[in-house]
Protein backbone atom coordinates (compact mmCIF):
# COMPACT_ATOMS: atom_id res chain seq x y z
CA UNK A 1 0.00 0.00 0.00
CA UNK A 2 1.22 3.48 -0.86
CA UNK A 3 1.86 5.90 2.00
CA UNK A 4 -0.46 8.86 2.48
CA UNK A 5 2.53 11.14 1.89
CA UNK A 6 3.20 9.58 -1.55
CA UNK A 7 -0.50 9.89 -2.40
CA UNK A 8 -0.70 13.54 -1.28
CA UNK A 9 -0.31 15.18 -4.74
CA UNK A 10 -3.28 13.14 -5.98
CA UNK A 11 -5.34 13.74 -2.84
CA UNK A 12 -4.68 17.49 -3.19
CA UNK A 13 -5.84 17.30 -6.81
CA UNK A 14 -9.05 15.49 -5.84
CA UNK A 15 -9.71 17.90 -2.96
CA UNK A 16 -9.94 20.77 -5.48
CA UNK A 17 -12.91 18.98 -7.06
CA UNK A 18 -14.61 17.72 -3.89
CA UNK A 19 -13.42 17.45 -0.24
CA UNK A 20 -12.47 13.92 0.83
CA UNK A 21 -12.90 12.36 4.26
CA UNK A 22 -9.95 10.63 5.94
CA UNK A 23 -11.38 7.25 4.93
CA UNK A 24 -11.70 8.37 1.30
CA UNK A 25 -8.11 9.61 1.34
CA UNK A 26 -7.05 6.24 2.73
CA UNK A 27 -8.85 4.40 -0.10
CA UNK A 28 -6.98 6.57 -2.63
CA UNK A 29 -3.64 5.60 -1.08
CA UNK A 30 -4.69 1.92 -1.15
CA UNK A 31 -5.92 1.86 -4.76
CA UNK A 32 -3.30 3.95 -6.57
CA UNK A 33 0.22 2.56 -7.04
CA UNK A 34 3.37 4.64 -7.63
CA UNK A 35 5.47 3.78 -10.68
CA UNK A 36 8.60 5.35 -12.11
CA UNK A 37 9.09 5.32 -15.88
CA UNK A 38 12.55 6.14 -17.18
CA UNK A 39 13.02 8.43 -20.17
CA UNK A 40 11.96 6.62 -23.39
CA UNK A 41 10.29 3.79 -21.44
CA UNK A 42 6.84 2.73 -22.66
CA UNK A 43 3.79 3.11 -20.45
CA UNK A 44 1.66 1.61 -23.23
CA UNK A 45 2.56 0.10 -26.60
CA UNK A 46 0.30 -0.22 -29.63
CA UNK A 47 -1.32 -3.67 -29.61
CA UNK A 48 -1.35 -3.96 -25.81
CA UNK A 49 -4.39 -3.35 -23.62
CA UNK A 50 -4.26 -0.12 -21.61
CA UNK A 51 -4.35 -1.39 -18.02
CA UNK A 52 -3.90 1.87 -16.09
CA UNK A 53 -5.22 5.38 -15.66
CA UNK A 54 -2.09 7.48 -14.97
CA UNK A 55 -1.75 10.65 -12.89
CA UNK A 56 1.60 12.40 -13.45
CA UNK A 57 3.33 13.50 -10.24
CA UNK A 58 6.50 14.69 -12.00
CA UNK A 59 7.95 14.37 -15.47
CA UNK A 60 6.24 14.25 -18.85
CA UNK A 61 4.53 11.56 -20.94
CA UNK A 62 3.24 11.70 -24.50
CA UNK A 63 0.51 9.73 -26.24
CA UNK A 64 0.95 9.23 -29.96
CA UNK A 65 0.20 7.20 -33.08
CA UNK A 66 2.69 6.23 -35.78
CA UNK A 67 1.12 6.19 -39.25
CA UNK A 68 1.91 3.83 -42.14
CA UNK A 69 4.65 6.20 -43.36
CA UNK A 70 6.36 6.19 -39.96
CA UNK A 71 5.25 9.73 -39.08
CA UNK A 72 4.54 10.37 -35.40
CA UNK A 73 1.27 12.14 -34.55
CA UNK A 74 1.16 13.29 -30.91
CA UNK A 75 -2.32 13.43 -29.40
CA UNK A 76 -1.41 14.57 -25.91
CA UNK A 77 1.35 15.55 -23.52
CA UNK A 78 0.85 14.91 -19.80
CA UNK A 79 3.07 16.66 -17.28
CA UNK A 80 2.60 17.40 -13.58
CA UNK A 81 -1.03 17.08 -12.39
CA UNK A 82 -2.26 15.78 -15.76
CA UNK A 83 -3.93 12.45 -16.54
CA UNK A 84 -3.22 10.15 -19.45
CA UNK A 85 -4.52 6.82 -20.75
CA UNK A 86 -6.18 5.29 -23.80
CA UNK A 87 -9.68 5.53 -22.41
CA UNK A 88 -11.23 3.28 -25.05
CA UNK A 89 -8.76 0.44 -24.49
CA UNK A 90 -8.88 0.91 -20.70
CA UNK A 91 -12.65 0.44 -20.50
CA UNK A 92 -13.15 -2.03 -23.36
CA UNK A 93 -10.12 -4.23 -22.58
CA UNK A 94 -9.28 -4.19 -26.31
CA UNK A 95 -5.79 -3.67 -27.81
CA UNK A 96 -4.76 -0.02 -28.10
CA UNK A 97 -3.84 1.71 -31.35
CA UNK A 98 -1.76 4.22 -29.40
CA UNK A 99 1.60 4.46 -27.65
CA UNK A 100 2.40 6.27 -24.41
CA UNK A 101 6.04 6.80 -23.44
CA UNK A 102 8.15 8.96 -21.15
CA UNK A 103 9.89 12.06 -22.53
CA UNK A 104 11.58 12.52 -19.13
CA UNK A 105 12.00 10.29 -16.08
CA UNK A 106 8.39 10.33 -14.90
CA UNK A 107 6.69 9.36 -11.65
CA UNK A 108 3.01 8.43 -11.94
CA UNK A 109 0.29 7.21 -9.63
CA UNK A 110 -1.75 4.64 -11.50
CA UNK A 111 -4.98 2.75 -10.97
CA UNK A 112 -6.44 -0.25 -12.78
CA UNK A 113 -10.10 -0.67 -13.76
CA UNK A 114 -10.86 -3.10 -10.94
CA UNK A 115 -9.59 -0.70 -8.26
CA UNK A 116 -11.30 2.25 -9.93
CA UNK A 117 -14.61 0.34 -9.84
CA UNK A 118 -13.93 -0.40 -6.16
CA UNK A 119 -13.52 3.34 -5.47
CA UNK A 120 -16.80 4.07 -7.29
CA UNK A 121 -18.56 1.58 -5.03
CA UNK A 122 -16.95 2.88 -1.84
CA UNK A 123 -17.95 6.52 -2.36
CA UNK A 124 -20.09 8.41 -4.86
CA UNK A 125 -17.53 11.22 -4.72
CA UNK A 126 -15.18 9.21 -6.92
CA UNK A 127 -17.89 8.89 -9.56
CA UNK A 128 -18.15 12.69 -9.51
CA UNK A 129 -14.38 13.22 -9.61
CA UNK A 130 -13.82 10.94 -12.60
CA UNK A 131 -16.87 12.28 -14.40
CA UNK A 132 -15.37 15.78 -14.09
CA UNK A 133 -12.01 14.47 -15.37
CA UNK A 134 -13.59 12.80 -18.39
CA UNK A 135 -15.75 15.84 -19.18
CA UNK A 136 -12.61 18.02 -19.14
CA UNK A 137 -10.74 15.54 -21.33
CA UNK A 138 -13.63 15.39 -23.81
CA UNK A 139 -13.84 19.20 -24.00
CA UNK A 140 -10.07 19.42 -24.56
CA UNK A 141 -10.28 16.79 -27.31
CA UNK A 142 -13.11 18.69 -29.04
CA UNK A 143 -11.12 21.95 -28.92
CA UNK A 144 -8.05 20.22 -30.33
CA UNK A 145 -10.06 18.60 -33.14
CA UNK A 146 -11.67 21.93 -34.01
CA UNK A 147 -8.27 23.64 -34.06
CA UNK A 148 -6.80 20.99 -36.33
CA UNK A 149 -9.54 21.42 -38.94
CA UNK A 150 -10.06 25.17 -38.78
CA UNK A 151 -6.97 26.95 -37.35
CA UNK A 152 -3.69 28.06 -38.87
CA UNK A 153 -0.44 26.48 -37.69
CA UNK A 154 0.44 29.76 -35.96
CA UNK A 155 -2.80 29.84 -33.95
CA UNK A 156 -2.28 26.17 -33.02
CA UNK A 157 1.20 27.07 -31.77
CA UNK A 158 -0.17 30.00 -29.74
CA UNK A 159 -2.75 27.67 -28.22
CA UNK A 160 0.03 25.23 -27.32
CA UNK A 161 2.01 28.04 -25.65
CA UNK A 162 -1.08 28.97 -23.63
CA UNK A 163 -1.85 25.39 -22.62
CA UNK A 164 1.67 24.06 -22.01
CA UNK A 165 3.86 27.12 -21.12
CA UNK A 166 5.86 25.01 -18.65
CA UNK A 167 6.81 22.55 -21.43
CA UNK A 168 8.17 25.03 -23.97
CA UNK A 169 11.74 24.71 -22.70
CA UNK A 170 11.42 21.06 -21.68
CA UNK A 171 10.37 19.59 -25.03
CA UNK A 172 12.44 19.37 -28.22
CA UNK A 173 11.05 21.32 -31.19
CA UNK A 174 10.48 18.01 -33.00
CA UNK A 175 7.97 16.95 -30.31
CA UNK A 176 6.09 20.26 -30.37
CA UNK A 177 5.98 20.17 -34.19
CA UNK A 178 4.60 16.58 -34.13
CA UNK A 179 1.87 17.72 -31.73
CA UNK A 180 0.98 20.66 -34.01
CA UNK A 181 1.02 18.51 -37.16
CA UNK A 182 3.78 20.50 -38.86
CA UNK A 183 7.49 20.04 -39.63
CA UNK A 184 10.14 21.34 -37.19
CA UNK A 185 11.36 23.68 -39.97
CA UNK A 186 7.90 25.21 -40.35
CA UNK A 187 7.68 25.63 -36.58
CA UNK A 188 11.01 27.51 -36.62
CA UNK A 189 9.65 29.79 -39.34
CA UNK A 190 6.49 30.52 -37.31
CA UNK A 191 8.55 31.39 -34.23
CA UNK A 192 10.88 33.64 -36.27
CA UNK A 193 7.92 35.52 -37.77
CA UNK A 194 6.37 35.97 -34.33
CA UNK A 195 9.66 37.37 -32.98
CA UNK A 196 9.84 39.85 -35.89
CA UNK A 197 6.26 40.99 -35.26
CA UNK A 198 6.97 41.50 -31.54
CA UNK A 199 9.85 43.90 -32.24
Amino acid sequence: MMSMEAAQPLIDYFQKIVPLTENEQQWVSECFKPRLYRKRQFVLQEGDVCKYFNFVVRGCLRMYKIDDKGVIHILQFASENWWINDNDSFHSNLPSELNIDALEDTMVLQINLQDLTYLYKKSRKFNLIFRVLLEKAYATLQQRLLQNISSTAQSRYLSFVEKYPHLLNRLPQTQIAAYLGITPEFLSRIKSEMLKNDR
